[in-house]
């Protein structure tokens, strides 16, 4: 009896560092599932899937040269579609209709897991070219249509007796320390309320990743990851002594080591 071919995919997504997060993410969630390829726009999407004709891709709306409802109408019927998005939940009802489904920014496990859950059972049949759903999303996420979410720019934060205006491109790291959580820059610290599991859905997940239930590092600020004696991960950042310590389910952002 022949062995049935393993599912493959493509993810496309003009943040190299967002394709990343998606892939381990599927990989934690469907190991069986083989990403054959990673595009940076709609053009290099349809192009690849032309070529390798993968089962699934995932597939960001808001990209440069061509966005992915343009790249999805050219590459209807070729594959399943999930698309990864950080627009709102009001904008996203309109994947509501089952037909394609959907991934929000930033990509929570438990919405990856589900997703591969419908998706295996989608690949029993063929993909449907869904023309009249491509066009409602064309024309609601489309120029002049609902905007990508905004992200938080600035923290206010306590100071001593003082409340400061950060903004979040001075922020080092946040980490959740008893009721408050720390804000730490280069040049002093800060306490807020916010926990950081509410702190992390207003952050820009290109901005700010999370390395472990209770800190949330930028990325831009991050010098290096090192190993310890231990084999755990530790992240090194610029303007600071301090390393901070990445969890078993956030390794696969440094997957490179």
């Amino acid at each position: 009896m022949r062995a049935t071919p393993a599912p493959t995919a493509v993810i496309v997504d003009d943040e190299r560092l967002m394709r990343e997060q998606i892939a381990g993410r599927l990989k934690e969630a469907w190991p069986e599932l083989v990403i054959v390829g990673e595009a940076g726009n709609g053009r290099e999407a349809v192009a690849m899937v032309h070529s390798l004709e993968p089962d699934i891709v995932f597939l960001d709306i808001n990209m440069p040269e061509m966005d992915g409802i343009k790249a999805a109408q050219a590459l209807a019927g070729k594959a399943h579609l999930v698309f990864v998005t950080a627009y709102d939940q009001y904008a996203i009802s309109a994947f509501d209709h089952g037909a394609i489904d959907y991934l929000l920014k930033p990509v929570e496990p438990a919405r990856v897991a589900l997703a591969c859950r419908r998706l295996r059972e989608r690949l029993q049949q063929k993909p449907t070219p869904m023309d009249d759903l491509l066009e409602e999303l064309s024309q609601r996420f489309g120029s002049g249509g609902v905007k990508p979410r905004e992200y938080m720019r600035w923290i206010q934060a306590s100071v001593g007796a003082n409340i400061r205006m950060i903004p979040t491109s001075d922020i080092l790291f946040f980490r959740a320390e008893d009721k408050y959580t720390r804000v730490q820059t280069e040049g002093f610290e800060a306490l807020i309320r916010k926990p950081i599991k509410e702190l992390i859905d207003e952050l820009d997940p290109k901005e700010f990743w999370q390395i472990h239930r209770s800190t949330v590092v930028r990325v831009d600020a991050i010098a290096q990851v090192s190993r310890n004696f231990s084999g755990k991960q530790l992240v090194h950042l610029k303007g600071s002594d301090e390393k901070l310590e990445v969890s078993r389910s956030f390794n696969h952002l440094f997957k490179q080591m």
